[in-house]
């Protein structure tokens, strides 16, 4: 469990930090000499009833507040700390403001310095802080006067912290590990080490991880929390990692660190929910903001149906990122822009990876689950959704993917893939109307080739398949290899063709042993004389025997049978030789022994051939 500090510049976090855990924070010489806090500090709060807690102490100045963004992202309660002499200023309001937008939804309040002003003013303080509250995320908290210098309600502090720790959920374990990088430094005997707070799931030492963005794969040599070597940690922890394996120049702050064995993917567009604060200026689609998530910071553009975002408004929106960001869905964001640069809004990612990057917003914010899985479903039409995607896509477990699919009316599940019946049913009619197109188009063809169905059906070859045999196994269609026809299909039946392939039967039946080339009978007959050649094959009445050579089936026969009667297996012949015994000439004899050879009938050797089979064997088959 993470405890965050906020508010203004100078109003004693550090001090109060420093008070509740003994650690001093500014650790860097410039934030000493400065008095202010520049860098994310950290240190070990224990609890009694809870155990130990971390607690982020994160700059106040405006100039830092990206790096409060960073340390707030990662909190589970806030202790927001006001100066009694001061009351509330600007970055207060802004904190505050941040808080409400990453969903913080408890803590404390600190009236610091308390020891500096009389009972009156602080009475006039703690109005002043419970008027801010009111209505904001920490609508109710308690407001305790405190003094790091004198000790003056410190224990009270730490006794209402107990009492809000206790009513923070634990992280759930059983999501994928992931932990926002908001430090990389180099330690003499451990190598690259990285820090952040985990977000999810769980890590062990020497497990194999990467770093999001850019695929960089590291091990993790050791950990650490809270200064103890441990060998695993959870989810709600600090904890600094050793790596093995990758430079400390390869890992840029706002990275994210995720095990190498479960799916993340990064994005350069998210689909989100999101609000802008009551004094923003409008944000056009044009407009330019700086996002924020975790620790991760760029350039994005928000794009809105229906025009430009109003103040105090919350819509659905496209965020266009200027770099790759990891994302999962229920994630906050925050916003920042304007003249000067301030807090404007944020919001909770509604879809971390949407498939294409002009993938429009949802038609209307606050949608549940199962809505938004509806319409990622319409979405995906007729390559389905797969079912992977879903637990980064809407930010749920893979065992809640189950059972948001239980409720989804009309939905088929094809492999891993999600579609709709309706699309299903779509896919079949498409099938049919193809066919129905192809046999028109190509009467002489003997159907559609499989593959080409497929490309047409979906980019999804599952899918396309289990549309194709739904449509077999309703006998709307006839599968025969790789062809696709319809039932009733014959190639070559109209009157057309049957008189076409009755005229090349028959001069080739005319031409006996010595027919003619593929290119004279396309010069009779045209391109489609291949078309019916083949269809002549499949009824048994011709033979292919080479690229530019087809014979009648008779015409085969005779030379098979005049080979039979004139060779010997233990024999070998010449080319001449055999030209004596089959009675043609080169231009075809060649071909033919070609032909022979692939069926095993003869033998080449550089003496010849010989025909080792019996003759009985040589018998043709309808189709060969």
């Amino acid at each position: 469990m993470i405890i965050g500090t906020a508010g203004h510049i100078d109003h004693g976090k550090t001090a109060l930090v420093r008070a509740l855990t003994g650690v001093e924070t500014d650790r860097l010489p410039e934030e000493r000499r400065r008095g202010i806090t520049i860098a994310l500090g950290f240190a070990p709060l224990v609890l009694d009833g809870i155990g130990t807690v971390g607690m982020v102490d994160v700059p106040g100045h405006e100039g830092f507040v990206r790096t409060m963004l960073a340390g707030a992202s990662g909190i589970d309660l806030a202790l927001l700390v006001v100066d009694a002499t001061e009351g509330v200023r600007p970055q207060t309001r802004e904190h505050l403001a941040i808080l409400s937008l990453l969903g913080i939804r408890g803590g404390v309040v600190a009236l610091t310095k308390a020891d500096l002003v009389d009972t009156e003013l602080r009475g006039l303080a703690v109005e002043e802080v419970q008027g801010v509250l009111a209505g904001s995320t920490l609508h109710g908290a308690p407001v305790l006067p405190v003094s790091a210098v004198t000790g003056e309600g410190i224990e009270a502090l730490r006794t209402a912290l107990t009492v809000v720790c206790a009513q923070v959920p634990a992280r759930g374990e059983g999501e994928p590990w992931r932990l926002p990088i908001d430090r990389v430094f180099s330690v003499a005997g451990a190598g690259t080490v990285v820090t952040g707070t985990g977000w999810s799931g769980g890590l062990r030492r020497e497990a194999a991880v990467r770093i999001l963005p850019g695929e960089q794969v590291a091990r993790v040599r050791g950990l650490e929390s809270h200064g103890s070597k441990v060998d695993a940690i959870r989810a709600g922890h600090r904890v600094a990692v050793a790596l093995a394996g990758i430079d400390r120049e390869a890992i840029p702050v706002g990275a994210t660190l995720v095990r190498a064995d479960e799916p993340w993917e990064t994005t350069q567009v998210l689909r989100a929910d999101l609000t802008l604060l009551p004094d923003a200026h409008r944000l056009g689609p044009r407009t330019r903001v700086r996002f924020h998530l975790g620790t991760q910071e760029c350039g994005a553009r928000v794009i809105a149906v229906g025009g430009e975002l109003l103040p105090g408004t919350a819509r659905a929106v496209r965020l266009v990122l200027d770099t790759p960001i990891l994302a999962r869905g229920g994630d906050r964001v925050v916003l920042r822009g304007g003249s000067p640069v301030g807090t404007i809004g944020g919001g909770v990612v509604t879809d971390a990876v949407p498939r294409s990057r002009r993938a429009r917003p949802w038609p209307a914010p606050e949608a549940s689950l199962t809505l938004r899985l509806e319409w990622m479903l319409d979405e995906a039409g007729a390559a389905g959704l797969a079912l992977a995607e879903v637990p980064q896509r809407l930010g749920v477990r893979s065992s809640q993917v189950d059972r948001l699919v239980k409720d989804l009316a009309k939905v088929t599940r094809i492999g891993e893939r999600l579609i709709r019946h309706e699309t299903v049913e779509q896919l079949r009619h498409r099938l049919l109307a193809r066919l129905e197109r192809a046999h028109a188009e190509q009467p002489l063809a003997p159907g559609l080739d499989r593959q080409e169905a497929r490309q047409y059906l979906s980019g999804q070859v599952t899918i396309a398949d289990e549309v194709i045999r739904r449509a077999e196994r309703a006998q709307l269609i006839v599968i025969e290899g790789a062809t696709l026809r319809l039932p009733g299909y014959r190639a070559g039946a109209g009157a057309g063709a049957r008189s076409a392939k009755d005229e090349i039967l028959e001069r080739l039946r005319s031409a006996g042993i010595e027919p003619p080339t593929l290119t004279e009978l396309k010069a009779m007959w045209g391109n489609e004389v291949v078309a019916l050649l083949k269809l002549l094959q499949k009824e048994g009445a011709v033979v292919q025997v080479g690229l530019e050579w087809w014979f009648a089936h008779e015409a085969v026969e005779t030379l098979l049978a005049r080979l039979a009667a004139h060779v010997r297996p233990e024999v070998t012949y010449a080319p001449s030789e055999l030209r004596e015994v089959l009675g043609i000439t080169r231009k075809w004899l060649i071909p033919f022994l070609e032909w022979c050879d692939a069926r095993g009938i003869s033998r080449r050797s550089e003496a010849g051939r010989r025909f080792p089979g019996a003759a009985e064997g040589w018998k043709l088959k309808a189709g060969s």
